[in-house]
């Protein structure tokens, strides 16, 4: 071991470059699914064990393919460094149980091994000096390997042959070396249930198989490119990408990009190969989206579509993971077949799927349980049509069309289609319904209804969609809150934020006038629910409302406190006058007056509050007019009647700026006030007259928002 590792880490760096870290565990092939997360787990244990024992690094990063998992730590200290620490025990005399925990912690065999120190306030301590001499790094992290790779975190895992050691799939090899660029790295002494860490691997299965030795980073990842492994997923993902647009772009066609399926393929090949095969041309009488869903599915295949209509061509670019003698030729005609036969497959669920109407579909939604509590998904449509008719007519649907797009919302769950392909449930009830001559607007509520399914999902536009889409996410959510099945913590197993969210966006960026409370009772009724019990679940609702509207504020830049300011007034139920709301009280305390009038209702509040608690009772009643003695206090009682009541006329006619302005106008009479006016005066009817003249500046910005909410 090279004594220079005992050196400070400081001076260690002016001497001699830190030493690097490269692991590989070579396995079977790790599912595609989980390659990125299991690299970024290996990374974070490892990384996160080498700080603990003290090892501070300057970089780390890792990598995947099928076979093998790596990872490169950057300048590592060669050694840990000594430490030393006081630990601070009981007090001299403490019980027995103390004195044993104190000993056991800190490593001691008896209390002759620490030290007594007096504290002038509270008497003599115990005190451990605990010292620890540094280890070379190499050792630490021989210490701390094997229990990372036993304990790996993989979602599933298995055992082979004899040995008792779990992992993905049946682990071959290990790589371990650490030391300088200047040096011959050495290897990490380890071994796992049989396999002793050294610095071999080996490359692509069928390409180059052979094994080889490495010494560090810089010439490992080199060497597995001449191997025929390109190690980094991302650059993987790209030469796909590239390859993929090239090939279509010689074909006078675009690439149908999915990121979701680039990642996949690139985590199925170590040396991706792109290449380009067709199916028969009448097979693009299937819808596109089918045919996509298809090919992805069974083939792990891109699709690629004619610019000048947008539509899909009959050809498609599969990865293949080798370099074929024959150019690839046999490996496309293995997969033409396969997608030929698939295809053919989709062909028939179409045509079968065209010969039922969707209404016919709906006697069969009687057998499908939606969930146990809450009845079949036929039961369910019933009440969605329901509550689509109430809906309706708040959102200027046709309350006709709204029902008959809420009955046929579902009835694709049950076509041959969707069940072989559950993603498509929507999409292919409106293709069915625009193929059956169902109104436009009804045919877009079956797909659109669904939506938004997440943040960067679009919303529904069309009225009759809205309706259906309101009434879906409602049902769910007091279908859920009547069976007492609420998201806790971090599960939510019914999407029930995700419910609240949608209908939230819907309303917003629609500009919808919903009254949310008289809608989540209208379905809370199709579950049948007592008024007392809809009454408290509503409240509940609301207030599950508020802080995912909360959320969402926050998301799109409004400042916390302002939401809390308008949420403090309470019956909060229509959310897009709440945003309103929000939108003027940051724009009035953005200005001067705003600010100014904040600072004196929080002056006010304080004072009223000290004085509150000093009686031990609220400060109440109206201000008496023959108390008014100076004409500040005078103007100031003048100013608050005219603004409350101005304001108050505003809020009821919505015209939250105009509630703003009419509260500005009291800074300047509040400024006077405090200037001129001593509130706690000697006379006591006269500083009651005047805490209630603080108290009618709360309740006349209360007419608006709680400012006490307001920071700053």
């Amino acid at each position: 071991m090279n004594w220079l590792g005992f050196l400070p880490t400081s001076y260690q760096r002016l001497v001699i470059p830190m030493p690097d870290l490269l692991l590989e565990l070579f396995s079977e092939e790790i599912p595609a699914r989980m390659q990125r997360r299991a690299a970024e787990d290996l990374k974070s244990l490892v990384t996160n064990a080498l700080v603990d024992a003290g090892l501070h690094y300057e970089g780390a990063k890792a990598f995947a393919t099928p076979r093998r998992l790596a990872l490169h730590v950057a300048g590592v200290p060669a050694a840990s460094s000594a430490t030393r620490e006081e630990r601070k025990g009981p007090r001299v005399g403490s019980p027995e149980k103390a004195i044993e925990g104190f000993l056991r912690g800190a490593g001691l065999t008896s209390l002759d091994e620490a030290t007594i120190q007096a504290d002038p306030k509270k008497g003599e301590f115990y005190v451990a000096v605990i010292e620890k001499p540094g280890r070379p790094a190499i050792d630490i992290i021989a210490d701390f390997m094997p229990g990372i790779i036993r304990n790996f975190p993989w979602p599933k895992s298995m055992k082979w042959g004899s040995g008792q050691m779990r992992w993905v799939r049946p682990l071959h090899s290990i790589i371990a070396t650490f030391g300088p660029e200047t040096e011959e790295p050495d290897v990490v002494p380890f071994e796992v249930d049989g396999i002793k860490a050294g610095n071999a691997t080996r490359g692509h299965r069928f390409l180059a198989d052979e094994a080889f030795e490495v010494r560090r980073f810089d010439d490992y990842a080199p060497k597995l490119e001449k191997h025929k492994v390109v190690l980094d997923a991302d650059r993987r993902k790209d030469m796909i990408l590239h390859d993929a647009k090239d090939r279509a772009l010689a074909l006078g066609l675009e690439l149908v990009e999915d990121e979701g399926l680039l990642e996949e393929v690139a985590g199925l090949v170590e040396w991706p190969v792109v290449l380009t095969g067709n199916f028969e041309e009448a097979f693009l009488d299937i819808p596109d989206e089918c045919i996509r869903l298809t090919i992805r599915a069974n083939q792990k295949c891109f699709v690629l579509k004619d610019p000048q209509t947008g539509r899909l061509a009959n050809r498609f670019v599969l990865t293949s993971n080798i370099e074929a003698p024959d150019g690839g030729k046999t490996i496309v005609a293995g997969n033409e077949k396969v997608i030929r036969a698939r295809l053919s497959d989709a062909r028939f669920f179409w045509e079968t799927d065209l010969k039922t109407r969707l209404a016919d579909n709906l006697p069969k939604l009687d057998s499908i349980v939606f969930h146990e509590k809450l009845g079949t998904q036929g039961e369910r449509v019933q009440r969605l049509t329901a509550l689509a008719a109430e809906i309706a007519p708040l959102v200027g649907a046709d309350v006709e069309k709204a029902k008959r797009g809420a009955t046929l919302a579902k009835a694709d769950l049950v076509s041959s289609m969707v069940y072989e392909f559950p993603e498509l449930q929507g999409q292919m009830g409106r293709t069915y319904a625009q193929k059956q001559g169902e109104d436009a607007s009804v045919a877009i509520a079956i797909e659109d209804h669904y939506r938004p399914q997440g943040p960067s999902d679009k919303v529904p536009t069309d009225p009759v969609a809205i309706a259906v889409a309101l009434a879906d996410k409602l049902d769910l959510l007091t279908g859920f809150w009547a069976i007492d099945e609420k998201p806790t913590g971090s599960k939510d197993p019914f999407a029930l934020r995700r419910a609240a969210l949608g209908v939230i966006r819907i309303v917003l960026e629609n500009g919808l006038r919903l009254p949310l409370q008289t809608s989540l009772l209208s379905a809370l009724k199709t579950h049948k629910a007592s008024v007392a019990d809809a009454n408290a679940l509503v409240e509940d609702l609301l207030s599950f409302f508020a802080d995912r509207l909360k959320n969402h504020l926050k998301d799109h830049g409004a400042r916390h406190d302002l939401i809390d300011a308008v949420f403090a007034l309470g019956g909060q139920d229509d959310l897009l006058m709440v945003v309103k709301r929000v939108e003027a009280l940051g724009s009035f305390l953005d200005t001067e007056d705003g600010k100014n009038l904040a600072a004196g209702y929080k002056r006010a509040v304080n004072i009223l509050k000290a004085e509150e608690k000093k009686d031990g009772s609220a400060v109440t009643g109206k201000p008496h007019a023959d108390h008014l003695r100076e004409q500040a206090e005078i103007d100031l009682a003048a100013a608050i009647d005219s603004a409350r009541s101005e304001a108050a006329d505003a809020v009821k006619a919505e015209d939250f700026e105009a509630a703003m302005t009419a509260l500005s106008k009291l800074r300047a009479p509040v400024d006077a006030f405090f200037e001129a006016i001593l509130v706690n005066a000697d006379d006591a009817d006269l500083r009651l007259n005047r805490l209630r003249l603080l108290a009618e500046i709360r309740d006349a910005a209360h007419v608006v928002a709680d400012f006490s909410k307001v920071a700053g």
